[in-house]
């Protein structure tokens, strides 16, 4: 585990205590076991990798995800997307790997580039473990019962129809997890998603996703973090849900992402 400084509500920071580290100065396995245990880990004050070098780094936790691009996504604002990815609206609730065989365990993201204080853009985590624990247990059982098919044109590096249970294992902890992707209405995003709720009658299923929309977004389980050049964050796949905030100012922002399976 590393030393750090505890966020809320789940979390931590770790800073580096000198200058001229970089990530790879920090062991992957201890830096994976973090934040299985915190969920999300935030380094700070770390130089950070070139693409070849990051790709090594991570490849010694596991298998990468590859997609037709490689295995490190740049995300930026673009100024006509296909994909509601690189507009600079928001991005609601998703779990990454969604229409992978095999979801990653883990995603990485170096900040080259970050945002002016108030600019948006912040990437929110949400704990569903801790929503599903403190949710009634009738709802709970309602949950069990409902699976959601999702629908979307393939207009970038994912896309097509699936099912998936709304509730799943975590399979390294054991802990009950929500998976859930938010529909996207074609009013306002390029590639809308859409929802069909199995398992629960049509009242139940209105009543359910908008409880479970409210429960989701509640600050008690959620976690934004404000992007500043340099951050390195690291967060746990399984365990958890993310979505963006949309930008208020300058959309300049440019991460790097890599998945860890």
């Amino acid at each position: 585990m590393l030393d750090g400084t505890d966020l809320a509500p789940f979390g931590r920071v770790v800073t580096a205590d000198a200058g001229g580290r970089t990530l790879a100065d920090v062991p992957i396995d201890q830096l994976l076991a973090t934040t299985l245990a915190a969920k999300v880990l935030v380094l700070r004050g770390f130089d950070l990798l070139d693409k070849t070098d990051l790709e090594a780094y991570c490849m010694a936790a596991g298998e990468l995800v590859q997609w037709e691009f490689g295995t490190i996504l740049d995300l930026v604002v673009q100024e006509n997307p296909q994909n509601y990815l690189f507009d600079s609206g928001d991005v609601p609730f998703h779990w990454d790997g969604a229409w992978s065989e095999r979801a990653p365990r883990f995603f990485l993201f170096q900040c080259v580039q970050g945002c002016a204080p108030g600019a948006g853009g912040e990437t929110v985590f949400c704990d569903s473990t801790q929503v599903y624990r403190e949710a009634p247990e009738e709802l709970r059982e309602l949950w069990a019962r409902t699976s959601v098919t999702y629908r979307t044109d393939r207009l970038a590096h994912y896309g097509g129809t699936m099912t998936q249970p709304l509730l799943d294992t975590h399979p390294t902890t054991g802990e009950t997890t929500i998976r859930y992707a938010e529909p996207l209405d074609p009013a306002r995003y390029r590639n809308p998603l859409f929802l069909t709720v199995e398992g629960l009658g049509a009242d139940d299923a209105v009543q359910v996703m908008d409880d479970l929309r409210d429960r989701l977004h509640d600050p008690r389980y959620c976690y934004d973090h404000a992007w500043q050049t340099g951050d390195i964050v690291v967060a746990e796949n399984h365990a958890l849900l993310h979505g963006r905030n949309r930008f208020l100012g300058s959309t300049a922002r440019h991460m790097q992402r890599i998945q860890i399976i």
